[in-house]
């Protein structure tokens, strides 16, 4: 599922980045690739989306959010 449909207090891990190579690379550097697990902290309808990723707090826009492919964490 998209990013954009996970929930607040959710943890999910990243199945996949649908978008080209240079986005791609710089969330990968930003520590969002395959297999990583990570939490969503705001998932605002109108607002920024906010996760932690291995301690970090990342912020992205709704349009790189719908392109992360995640599934919720066991």
């Amino acid at each position: 599922m998209p990013l954009t449909m996970v929930n607040e207090g959710m943890q999910v891990v990243l199945l996949k980045i649908n978008e080209e190579k240079k986005l791609k690379k710089r969330l990968q550097d930003l520590g969002l690739f395959d297999g990583v697990k990570f939490d969503v902290i705001s998932n605002d309808m109108r607002g920024p989306f906010i996760i932690n990723v291995m301690g970090s707090k990342l912020v992205l826009d709704r349009g790189t959010a719908q392109k992360i492919i995640v599934r919720e964490a066991r």
